[in-house]
């Protein structure tokens, strides 16, 4: 619920009045806020929600699936049970400041990611969060800007070509940045390893 109290919007308040970018400061109309009543009403509904169950079994393809995701190292970022490690990593470019290394907050690896979002916006902060892998089967929208419609499409490598055009968002053709790993398995290995995630 913090997140909904600084990134509240109503004309123009919320965050807004401390984003600076050069010179630019959004103009502020007016600032509200929700209560902590409406707040903790929102977060007992949040709690409330339940996933839909998953159709994808966990059978023989995801379990060898599950056999190639430990052995290409993808539980080393999404750790189980909750398939991440809730750490941030930096986008492509950005140099970790030396007292954040110290932390254990920061896995100080960057897998490319393309840095447009964490270090070209005012709210950017040059790192991106480890995402969790769980309930991916009813997801779309992968990467960091929902480039890759599908699980299939993510593990394309077809994706990283300049002249590529994402199924999911984008603004023009190009390649989907980052996370290279698992684009050279073989196609019976990749649908194994999709199996696999899409039984999380």
């Amino acid at each position: 619920m913090r997140y909904a109290i600084v990134n509240q919007d109503f004309f123009g308040g919320g965050l807004q009045i401390t984003a600076h970018y050069g010179d630019f400061q959004p103009n502020n109309i007016k600032q509200q806020r929700y209560s902590d009543e409406q707040l903790y009403a929102l977060t007992l509904y949040l709690y409330s929600l339940k996933p839909p169950s998953n159709p994808n079994p966990f059978n023989e393809e995801a379990r060898r699936g599950q056999r190639i995701f430990q052995q290409q190292g993808c539980a080393g970022c999404h750790i189980p049970p909750l398939y991440t490690n809730n750490r941030l990593t930096p986008a492509a470019g950005f140099q970790v400041p030396e007292e954040l290394r110290k932390t254990d907050q920061i896995l100080d690896i960057s897998v490319g990611t393309d840095p447009t979002l964490a270090m070209r916006t005012r709210r950017g902060t040059g790192f991106y969060k480890v995402p969790s892998l769980r309930g991916v089967w009813y997801r779309n929208a992968f990467g960091h800007m929902g480039q890759a419609e599908t699980l299939e499409e993510w593990f394309d490598p077809a994706r990283l070509k300049p002249d590529y055009v994402p199924q999911g968002f984008h603004l023009a053709p190009g390649p989907i940045k980052g996370h290279e790993f698992g684009l050279k398995l073989s196609a019976k290995d990749k649908g194994a390893l999709i199996a696999f995630l899409k039984s999380l």
